[in-house]
């Protein structure tokens, strides 16, 4: 691994509540960086710094992020928090797309801007990839999530044209013991009624959560060839097939209560097809950079989740 030539002293953080900000936040405070959070409502601590950037005059605390040598920006809604209306896929893609935009701009006007921005995305980006192998070099695919993911790193041009280097974290599923989407599994699966999702033959890309903070912090390293897109998942993915027997075996619980496909329609509607949907997609430029991964495997994700780390 590269040594970086300079760590951030001081970054702002988006989404800093969230399952990811908060362990970010917790893990660049242990190494003496100073954190400010952004936050919607108003602030409660000296840290806090209040922020409006999807209102309909969007705001954004150029104050708060003067001198900051680092932004990450991780704000949006719930992928999977409710089903997808057409009402709440409109908030899906302005809580991204409009905060992006307002936070680049924002960026942009400062006299010293962040040497580094890195930008929250998804590997949503790429579609349904069935079986094959998908790196940083495959184009953008088709459906909801691609479309969002493609004008989510759009929105963030501002900030590239005004030199900051620009990162998108195109995330996968991260493995945590509670929040996210794995989060709502354990319960599931821990009560032996855990199964497969409809023919189980679709790959997941996971990520332990302890493996996402460190990308990022790797990510905010003074290393100029990571800018652009860089996928922030295992290098070995599995098919949900095979993530339920992890599941099973990791907490010795049976796993034969499958979900039909079509019940999954009923219940997620168009979201299910992204929980049917094979993504296989490999973090090419993480690995080529030298990032070594505490937990590579899915059955290290699961178990280093269930220790708590």
């Amino acid at each position: 691994m590269r040594e970086p030539e300079e760590r951030p002293e001081r970054v702002a953080v988006t989404g800093s509540s969230g399952l990811i900000g908060s362990a970010l936040v917790a893990a660049l405070r242990a190494d003496g960086v100073d954190v400010v959070r952004l936050v919607r409502r108003p602030p409660r601590t000296a840290d806090e710094e209040r922020w409006d950037p999807s209102g309909q005059e969007p705001e954004v605390n150029r104050v708060a992020l003067d001198g900051c040598t680092a932004v990450v920006h991780l704000a949006g809604a719930g992928v999977a928090d409710h089903r997808w209306t057409d009402r709440y896929k409109a908030e899906l893609r302005d809580s991204r797309v409009v905060g992006t935009a307002s936070l680049a701009h924002a960026i942009a006007s400062l006299d010293r801007p962040p040497r580094v921005l890195v930008a929250g995305s998804a590997i949503g980006y790429y579609g349904y990839t069935g079986d094959r192998p998908v790196d940083e070099h495959e184009p953008a695919g088709t459906g909801f999530l691609a479309d969002l993911s493609v004008a989510w790193e759009a929105a963030a041009e501002p900030a590239e044209r005004a030199g900051v280097r620009v990162a998108f974290a195109r995330t996968g599923l991260v493995v945590a013991r509670s929040g996210g989407a794995w989060g709502r599994l354990f319960p599931i699966f821990r009560a032996g009624i855990g199964g497969r999702l409809g023919s189980g033959r679709q790959y997941w890309s996971a990520i332990s959560l302890h493996d996402h903070v460190a990308a990022l912090r790797f990510l905010l390293d003074d290393l100029p060839g990571l800018s652009g897109p860089v996928n922030l998942t295992g290098p070995e993915p599995l098919t949900n097939r095979e993530v339920t027997r992890v599941m099973g075996r990791v907490l010795h619980r049976p796993t034969l209560c499958a979900v039909p496909a079509p019940a999954l329609r009923l219940v997620l509607g168009e979201f299910a097809q992204d929980v049917l949907g094979s993504q296989r997609v490999v973090p090419r430029r993480l690995l080529d950079a030298g990032f070594a991964f505490a937990h590579p495997t899915v059955e290290e994700q699961v178990r280093a989740a269930v220790a708590g780390s």
